[in-house]
């Protein structure tokens, strides 16, 4: 019990440390995951997962699988479909029998696995792990389709990657006991199967959606009843047919998505730490599990490393291109849907499920799929997740490569604010519900966005993936902390921001901080306050920092009475001065400065000229 202990919390340890320094570095998580458990497995054996959880490691890290695929489901908005649908109809049609067909054949001619194993492990490739998909997706800032298509087929394809993987072991059981069997045996009962477990999920979503908006299940208990439905679902459908439950989880995490439930929309936050810890732990434990001598393949045969080039260059390129033709997706996308195509932890965990499985019918070479799963794992994230942001901005698929700046409510200091951030090429958007209120939006050529910003219309309509900080300036204080507070986690809470309380305010009535954006200004400038200024003639400033023109040159150089709102990088990050934060400016810093007009005097004998960094 103890080491069990000790091994759980070596896991978490490694799993959100590698994460950390995933995040700190760039570098790809799971690669770093994969490198910790290796090095505390098979390396040094200071953690042994089999030895410490028996035969409940299996159970575990299906359910792990499941849940991830769940949390996956329910980040897929079928409204999305509209820009990619035929493309993702394509790749979870044609792609799967296109893909399944070339993985078989590169597994078999090149790999060298026997014939049933080369058919299982074609079936399995097919999938394209959403768990690393979609953080690469992110990191790299790819343009909407691309990025939606590649999410799609990553959510979809795994549980037909894992149904595919079934059949052709259960072709091959059957055909042991029955020799002579066709595909038409097997292959029907089978397909039946998936489609009852996806009725399954389906109900099963539909009832949470039904009860949790009418008060069935109280605010606190939500989360547990989701997540106990979720195993609930997984573990009966299992029970239909092996890995049919992957296909019902994904259908309730679809269904759920696309119905309206608040509930749902409230738990993202907890669903996506859940996710994380989940995909950290499992990549974790099945590194750890692996042996030498499931590796003693890939070191003394060129044939997988012939293969893995394969699988890089010549199944997944054909693959994509076969299924797209005739689509309306330009060849710049679909040659980089084509190259990106990392596995993941479905892949892993299915390989490990059906080489023990292969080995219990007889059939040599199953035990070479462990190996060889994690030997694709690797290449493919290092080799996709390494290359994304080159092959993107090569093809001319990068969104905007400057972080953006969204600003929630048009007013003369937010129109004036959002001029000055373009013109330091900056990208801004204003979004407010009130045409006649984006008149001066329009008149000075800004990007506008008419719309209200809490609904559930503008998150289809309006992309929001290039804007990396949100300012919520209209004149209601409590709506501006809403909308911070929606977006919180999805921006991230210190990258909403909103003015502060009026200085006339009313402690009394004062919103507590915790609901609230950062406040602008280390001042703490309250909408009434910025207004009163703007309408005094107050301008936005801005200064360029060099080695020879520091911050304490741009201090003195403008009025006392200034304030600094933030500073931009040279990459184009924003930080912004705060009442609780103040960045720290270097060489190469744009500062935007809000200062009064300046009073001119008449000029005097000996006066210098003024200093051309601020504008």
């Amino acid at each position: 019990m103890e080491s069990q202990a000790i091994v759980i919390a070596a896991v978490g340890a490694l799993g959100v440390g590698a994460q950390w320094v995933a995040w700190r570095t760039g570098w790809p998580a799971i690669v770093l995951m994969l490198a910790a458990g290796f090095i505390a497995g098979p390396i040094t054996g200071l953690i042994d997962p089999e030895a410490a959880f028996g035969d409940m490691l299996d159970p575990m890290i299906s359910v792990g699988v499941a849940l991830i695929l769940f949390e996956g489901g329910l980040s897929l908005d079928l409204k999305e479909l509209r820009h990619s649908g035929k493309a993702v109809m394509r790749l979870a049609t044609v792609g799967v029998l296109v893909g399944w067909a070339l993985g078989t054949l590169a597994g078999f001619y090149i790999a060298g696995l026997v014939w049933p194993v080369a058919v299982l492990f074609g079936g399995i490739l097919i999938v394209t792990g959403p768990t690393v998909v979609i953080p690469l997706l992110r990191q790299a800032n790819i343009q909407t389709r691309p990025n939606s298509i590649l999410k799609w087929e990553g959510i979809v394809n795994d549980p037909t990657g894992a149904l595919c993987a079934v059949i052709a072991y259960e072709y091959f059981r059957f055909v042991q006991d029955n020799p002579g069997a066709t595909p038409i045996d097997v292959v029907p009962p089978l397909i039946i199967a998936a489609i009852l477990s996806g009725l399954v999920g389906y109900a099963a979503a539909r009832a949470i959606a039904f009860l949790f908006p009418r008060g069935a299940i109280p605010e606190y208990l939500k989360v547990p009843v989701l997540f106990t439905v979720v195993i609930a679902v997984f573990v009966l459908t299992n029970q239909i047919e092996h890995e049919a439950g992957l296909v019902a989880v994904t259908v309730m995490g679809i269904t759920l998505a696309n119905r309206d439930v608040a509930s749902i929309r409230s738990i993202h936050p907890f669903k996506e730490n859940v996710a994380i810890l989940l995909v950290s732990g499992i990549f974790i434990l099945l590194s750890a599990s692996l042996k030498w001598e499931e590796l003693t393949y890939l070191q003394t045969s060129i044939r997988p490393l012939l293969f893995l080039l394969a699988l890089l260059f010549l199944v997944r390129p054909a693959t994509v291109l076969i299924s797209l033709l005739g689509t309306d997706v330009p060849w710049n996308e679909r040659l980089f849907v084509a190259w990106i195509a990392p596995r993941g932890i479905v892949l892993v965990a299915i390989c490990g499920l059906f080489a023990l499985r292969l080995d219990d019918l007889g059939i040599q070479g199953g035990q070479l799929l462990v190996g060889l799963s994690f030997a694709v794992v690797v290449v493919t994230v290092i080799a996709h997740g390494f290359t994304i942001g080159i092959v993107a901005k090569l093809l001319g698929i990068k969104g905007d490569s400057r972080p953006g700046l969204l600003i929630v409510g048009s007013t003369p200091w937010t129109i004036a604010l959002a001029k000055q951030m373009e013109a330091i090429e900056t990208p801004v958007m204003i979004v407010d519900p009130s045409w006649q209120r984006l008149g001066a939006a329009r008149r000075e050529g800004l990007p506008f966005y008419h719309g209200e910003i809490l609904n559930e219309a503008t998150e289809h309509n309006l992309d929001l993936a290039p804007f990396q900080v949100l300012v919520a300036a209209t004149e209601n204080e409590a709506y501006n902390a809403l909308v911070c507070t929606e977006f919180a986690h999805e921006i991230g809470r210190d990258s909403v921001y909103q003015l502060g309380e009026d200085s006339e305010g009313d402690d009394r009535h004062a919103l507590p901080e915790s609901i609230r954006g950062r406040a602008l200004f280390e001042t703490g400038f309250g909408v009434t306050d910025v207004n009163e200024y703007q309408r005094q003639g107050w301008v936005f400033k801005k200064t360029k920092l060099s080695d020879e023109f520091d911050f304490e040159d741009a201090q003195e150089k403008l009025p006392d009475s200034a304030t600094m709102l933030l500073l931009v990088r040279a990459d184009g990050t924003l930080r912004f001065f705060t009442h609780a934060a103040r960045p720290e400016p270097r060489a190469g810093d744009t500062i935007i400065t809000f200062a009064p007009p300046q009073i001119k005097r008449p000029a005097e004998k000996g006066d210098a000229p003024p200093k051309p960094q601020t504008t």
